[in-house]
């Protein structure tokens, strides 16, 4: 594997990883060029152009603000859900270029272009930085292909890592397996230990875990309707304070879950991206089940679980997208389905032909899913569908486990056909909000 389990699970804000986080990055990475290139200090003004997919639905995702926290130097690892920074440049005019140098600026200067691409990718974005006499001084494009990834221009490549146990598709993963005998969160481990030592990794998984456990404690006990104009009412809160009163079924639970940590996201708040924000419920929901209703359930157990989901979420990104506005939602909720079964038929005890026959049921029952968030908002379908696929990921590692491996759809098959479905798909039902549920919401 030449993912890391860190380059897919990774802390940032709501509401979109593609639409939020991404140009928070692509920001960011441009001040700080400007400074390494040591121009700072000249600029007097700074335009970004937003394209495609990041156009048509910028204003719902919050990208305009995300841009000017970027370029105020904040980062989306670190950054305060709660600063003040957008409001300020609202209100003063005004933005400290990577806290330093401070110009005239307007949120009017990211432009948001609906009906325009870049080429690469449906995610463009295009940052010009000139003097006081409007000289350029810099030019530069990024795009974000999923899960926060942002790059320039060439195709993404992980850190050359010389692992262990490389593989880059299920056949494999399943191979490297059977010559070690090794279970697949140990050989992934063993991989992981290649970049850092293994307190290392353990730790940083646990502090993964630390923070989804926060965002299902903050979603589930905070009301009220969420930003953006649709009026979605927070369900979670109330749901919480009923399931507490009853004898509920374990469904319901990670459906409570799952909606916790989606109205969080949709609220611009700190999540887990896994591998995506608009799918990051969905790990968060089925560790949470694990560690509540499985018997022996523990921090290793959490562990190897991270593990074995980062493996087939290599395979997705290696191998297909991750990304709404490349393949539709099939690259998100449905990708985010099949880790999460893959990571809980692994701590059930599977074998690596159980746990690859659960991220392959895991991905199957979504394949063609579009992308097609009403008004640009990662709220409908988006919080609901986190919850259907939570539940989905549970029933295909119970299926799979109950198994003995043996399938006629192999996960390869199943990746190839998400990306041969989503080339094939349309570009409106593809993060756009010009199709599907967006469009014919709207017209009702």
């Amino acid at each position: 594997m030449t993912v890391s389990a860190f380059d897919l699970f990774s802390v940032g804000i709501g509401p979109s990883s593609s639409h939020t986080v991404g140009p928070m990055r692509a920001a960011h990475l441009f001040v700080g060029r400007l400074a390494r290139e040591e121009l700072l200090e000249r600029v007097a003004h700074v335009r970004a152009e937003l394209f495609g997919s990041l156009g048509a639905t910028g204003k719902g995702h919050g990208s305009v603000g995300a841009v000017v926290r970027g370029l105020a130097g904040e980062e989306p690892e670190t950054v305060d859900p709660r600063s003040s920074t957008v409001e300020d440049v609202r209100a003063t005019g005004r933005l400290r270029l990577a806290g330093r140098r401070e110009i005239g600026f307007a949120c009017g200067d990211v432009v948001l272009h609906r009906r325009r691409t870049l080429p690469f990718h449906p995610n463009g974005m295009r940052f010009r930085a000139a003097d006081a006499t409007g000289t350029a001084l810099l030019t530069a494009e990024y795009f974000s292909v999923g899960g926060g990834f942002v790059v320039d221009g060439t195709p993404w490549r992980p850190p050359a890592v010389e692992v262990p146990h490389p593989f880059s598709t299920g056949a494999e993963l399943l191979a490297r397996c059977r010559e070690t005998g090794l279970r697949i969160s140990d050989l992934v481990l063993a991989n992981e230990c290649a970049r850092r030592p293994e307190a290392e990794v353990r730790a940083g998984l646990l502090a993964l875990w630390a923070v989804m456990q926060e965002c299902v404690e903050r979603g589930s006990h905070t009301g009220g309707v969420l930003p953006g104009g649709l009026h979605v009412r927070r369900r979670a809160a109330a749901m919480r304070e009923a399931l507490e009163a009853e004898q509920a079924d374990p469904a319901e639970w990670v459906t409570l879950f799952a909606l916790a940590v989606n109205e969080e996201n949709a609220a611009g708040g700190r999540i887990v991206t896994a591998p995506t924000n608009g799918a990051a419920g969905i790990v968060p929901a089925v560790l949470h089940y694990y560690r509540r209703f499985c018997r022996g359930a523990d921090d290793d157990g959490v562990v190897r679980f991270l593990l074995t989901a980062a493996a087939v979420g290599s395979l997705f990104k290696e191998n297909a997208s991750i990304s709404g506005a490349e393949v539709g939602c099939q690259g998100e909720v449905g990708s985010a389905c099949s880790m999460a079964a893959a990571g809980l038929a692994e701590v059930m005890g599977g074998t690596p032909e159980q746990v690859e026959n659960a991220a392959e049921i895991g991905i199957e029952h979504n394949l063609g899913l579009t992308c097609d968030p009403i008004g640009g908002l990662v709220q409908i379908p988006c919080i609901e569908r986190n919850a259907v696929a939570s539940t989905t990921a549970i029933t295909a590692a119970r299926m799979a486990v109950r198994g003995d491996g043996t399938h006629h759809v192999s996960l390869d098959k199943a990746i190839r056909t998400m990306r041969i479905t989503g080339a094939d798909m349309k570009t409106k039902y593809k993060e756009t909000s010009r199709g599907g549920l967006a469009l014919t919401v709207v017209e009702c």
